[in-house]
């Protein structure tokens, strides 16, 4: 998945495909509505972004979406994964 986004006030390309995968975690169980699935990424730039995609009640329920995330915030995703 590729998406141009702003994040720090600065337009960055965000690519699954040329970044570095860090992590998965799932929220739930195939099938519920509600649960969702999101990878940690990282780019060669060192941004740090989750790809996430989930069922119709979830946070993506629009579809898979990129999210940016600061060092810190990928710190703490990380250590809950």
């Amino acid at each position: 998945m590729r998406k141009v986004k702003t994040f720090g006030g600065k337009r960055h390309t965000y690519d699954s495909e040329k970044a570095e995968a860090l992590g998965k975690r799932e929220f739930s169980y195939y099938g519920d509505p509600a649960g969702y699935e999101e990878a940690l990424y990282k780019t060669k730039g060192g941004l740090y972004f989750v790809v996430g995609q989930g069922g119709t009640e979830s946070p993506y329920a629009d579809g898979a979406d990129i999210k940016p995330l600061s060092d810190a915030e990928a710190e703490e995703w990380l250590a809950q994964a």
